[in-house]
């Protein structure tokens, strides 16, 4: 699992041994059972999670009804950055779909990493925006695609992740009723 990390890391900046255990050195590994919540609302964030394995929910639930903001699947980066970076209190619950294990940074040891490693800075940055791209684009969808064509592509880019969570949960992060997923179909 270190190797899948690293490779992640190294797919933006290259580093030599030393340097990828003194970066790893800033990381804690914890292992989260299905339905445990790393994050609820309300709560204080002071730390992001890499998933190493497992799959994750960023969602609130208004008056009754899911709304899933992201998934995390294995080499992705989740936490509610909003109140990370403001340190205020979650807007929103994370919580495991399936047993997961994760690799946590917490605020401090990403400060320190940053500031001892403009390499990281880089790095972080890089993800930064790539997360930063990929909200405008679910927004836009959200905007000017009508359900099926989210479906699809949806499908399109993440066919594993069809097979690893219930319909209901594809629904509230399409932003549709489960019945009116059950209509939609694949291409």
């Amino acid at each position: 699992m270190v190797t899948a990390f690293r490779q992640h890391i190294e797919q933006i900046i290259s580093f030599s041994d030393a340097e990828f255990d003194f970066v790893f050195s800033h990381f804690q590994q914890k292992k989260y059972k299905k339905h445990q919540f790393l994050t609820q609302e309300g709560d204080y964030v002071n730390q992001e999670y890499f998933v190493l394995d497992g799959l994750l929910k960023a969602y609130v639930n208004r008056d009754g009804k899911l709304h899933i903001i992201q998934f995390a699947m294995e080499n992705w980066w989740i936490s509610d950055y909003q109140a990370l970076l403001y340190q205020t209190r979650a807007s929103y619950d994370i919580d495991c779909i399936e047993d997961t294990t994760v690799l946590i940074l917490t605020a401090e040891n990403k400060a320190k990493l940053c500031a001892a490693s403009h390499k990281m800075e880089h790095f972080f940055r890089q993800k930064a925006v790539s997360g930063y791209v990929a909200m405008q684009k679910r927004v836009l969808s959200f905007m000017s695609n009508d359900a099926q064509s989210r479906y699809q592509q949806l499908f399109d880019l993440y066919p594993s992740l069809f097979q690893r969570i219930p319909k209901s949960m594809i629904a509230a992060y399409l932003g549709v009723s489960r019945e009116t997923l059950s209509r939609l179909k694949l291409l």
